[in-house]
């Protein structure tokens, strides 16, 4: 019988027999062989991640000079003034002419200034391929509706970008029916530019300084290029958990900057967890008070949590809510004590709390009022109701809860209590006049558990082809999470296994396939805080973006890892900081400055 051989030894073997004994460690796939000086993946230059639906470039371009550029709105007459348009076009022209490249550092000896002035000038003038100055981009939202308030699942993304069309030379434009496409839009026109030093002397010989560089010797290019775009998946999502380490607001904003870089567009907020309650209830102000970890500087107030949505709003991004019970409670009970249920030792109390306790009354009493309030404070449609991960022991030492179970003939059967509350909950949130819809974790189904047919259940858990399947068989939607927990990490370019994962690989007919919304990455927070957050994240992440954008076609990870190489130095070039995605290299990024 042949030996089945680990994964790690496998790729140890294949790298001495094929590199002649050279030795490899997993995670090196994009090392230089034979050694060489240099990167290991050169970046490409203007590539937009993810990459769009559709895209013809032409090696003719455009140069742009930031103090003569601008973005115009072409159809305010039809839509009328669009705060998130406005907002927007202030971000952008800073993320086309990012601060941080080094490439605006300049060697030439200041005696020959003048002369490279001229040469460059004139080689600039010479170039058959430089079609002119770019010097606005117009914005085009023919629809007097097109500027919705709030983003929303099956929101309308598509967009065009047009640089130097053949019906429109020496232009730009960004075109979309909705304010959504053309944020996804000013997205992708942004990172169509690129810097670069060719001709610096000719297109930016003000030599002003800035951030510190001499900016005489860069100029920003576009090359002529027609885009259409739209996602593959309505619901491209991201978890982060804000209560096993508090999440400073500045990082989650840096966060959904960072995500709408990456065009996903659901915050997926896990408010509260065993660890800590941060969340400030004006209804039940005890729970921060006593259950987060300090009452004052590791909280979220209303306003926090409105300041983070309305920031979210700007960038077409949902927030979608998720206080998780009956488990995942204990940093409900220091504020609101009897909620839980008591666990036993035989007949006697150990002194330790389960779930909460599905037999009594003033629970559904009291997450009635708490999720009241929380619809009210989070205005998408949608709310995340967990009810993942309940664990049984505690229940069953309880003699009330046995007693209970024995009346309703339920003996033994906890998942059926599970259900019990889960359906008295999923009552509950449809009774309130915001009409939500909900999302649970895979183990309410599982559980059997009856709920509407709007449903949206999260499959995280491991085999989720086989319950890929069987949600969607059953009539239900469905979202993935499953090949994306981001919290775990390893040595090397782990971001091919999270491209590689692709919601649809299960096998299902195409009624099935229907009801897959997407999917969400997951960074849970047991060694995440906000120091280390956006690195851990980023440009991981970006690899799940693209998966859940670009059409299913696009997966050669050897053309996207030269994409995501110039991904990472982009962010990073725009002030964020992004780790290394694929071994050593260089962003042009001025480190001692």
């Amino acid at each position: 019988m042949t030996k089945i051989l680990h994964p790690v030894l496998k790729i140890l073997i294949l790298c001495l027999v094929m590199l002649e004994m050279v030795v490899c460690m997993p995670g090196d796939q994009f090392k230089n062989w034979p050694v060489r000086t240099g990167p290991w993946v050169q970046p490409t230059r203007g590539e937009v991640w993810p990459k769009p639906k559709v895209q013809k470039s032409e090696e003719d371009f455009l140069a742009l000079r930031e103090k003569d550029f601008r973005f115009e709105i072409k159809s305010s007459e039809v839509h009328g003034e669009c705060d998130i348009i406005n907002e927007a076009i202030k971000r952008y022209h800073k993320r086309v002419f990012p601060p941080s490249a080094s490439d605006t550092e300049t060697n030439i000896n200041q005696n020959n200034r003048r002369q490279r002035k001229r040469d460059s000038r004139r080689e600039l003038k010479n170039d058959p391929k430089y079609k002119g100055y770019l010097e606005k981009v117009e914005i085009i939202m023919n629809n007097p509706q097109g500027c919705e308030k709030y983003p929303y699942m099956d929101m309308d993304e598509q967009y065009e970008v047009k640089v130097n069309a053949p019906d429109s030379p020496g232009t730009a434009q960004i075109i979309a029916f909705h304010v959504w496409g053309i944020l996804r839009g000013m997205e992708t026109f942004s990172q169509l530019v690129y810097a670069s030093t060719q001709y610096g002397d000719a297109l930016q010989f003000d030599g002003n300084l800035h951030s510190g560089y001499d900016t005489s010797s860069i100029e920003y290019l576009v090359n002529s290029t027609m885009v259409m775009d739209s996602p593959r998946f309505s619901h491209r999502g991201l978890l982060l958990d804000t209560s096993r380490h508090y999440i400073a607001k500045s990082v989650l904003k840096d966060n959904l900057d960072l995500m709408e870089m990456n065009k996903l567009n659901v915050f997926h907020w896990h408010m509260t967890d065993d660890p800590s309650f941060p969340y400030v209830s004006k209804k039940f102000p005890e729970l921060s008070a006593k259950g987060a970890w300090h009452p004052t500087i590791a909280v979220y107030t209303q306003e926090d949590v409105a300041d983070i949505i309305e920031y979210a709003r700007m960038r077409g991004i949902r927030v979608v809510s998720e206080f998780d019970t009956p488990g995942h409670t204990q940093s409900f009970e220091p504020g609101h004590p009897g909620l839980l249920t008591e666990c036993y030792d035989g007949d006697t109390k150990n002194g330790f709390l389960g779930p909460m306790n599905p037999t009594k009354k003033r629970v559904y009493a009291f997450v009635e009022e708490l999720f009241e309030e929380i619809t009210q404070v989070f205005p998408d449609k949608y709310v995340h109701l967990g009810g993942d991960e309940v664990d049984y022991k505690c229940w069953k030492s309880n003699p009330d809860i046995s007693e209970f179970m024995n009346k309703w003939n339920l003996t033994g059967q906890y998942a059926k209590l599970e259900s019990i509350y889960i359906k008295k909950l999923l009552d509950i949130i449809s009774s309130f006049p915001t009409k939500n819809g909900y999302i649970v974790w895979q183990e309410v189904f599982d559980n059997g558990v009856k709920v509407k047919n709007d449903t949206i259940i999260h499959v995280w858990k491991g085999q989720w082809e086989w319950e890929m399947a069987k949600v969607t068989s059953s009539g239900l939607r469905a979202i993935l999470s499953s090949p994306w927990y981001l919290n775990y990490i390893n040595y090397g370019a782990d971001w091919t296994k999270y491209y590689l994962a692709d919601p649809m690989d299960f096998f299902g007919g195409a009624k099935q396939k229907e009801l897959v919304l997407g999917g969400e990455a997951c960074l849970w927070g047991e060694f995440v805080n906000s120091v280390n957050l956006i690195p851990r994240l980023w440009p991981r992440a970006s690899a799940v973006a693209e998966r859940l954008w670009s059409p299913a076609s696009v997966r050669n990870t050897q053309e996207a890892k030269h994409r995501i190489q110039e991904m990472e130095c982009r962010m990073i070039q725009r002030g964020y900081p992004a780790e290394p995605i694929n071994g050593p290299g260089f962003c042009n990024v001025n480190w001692n400055a």
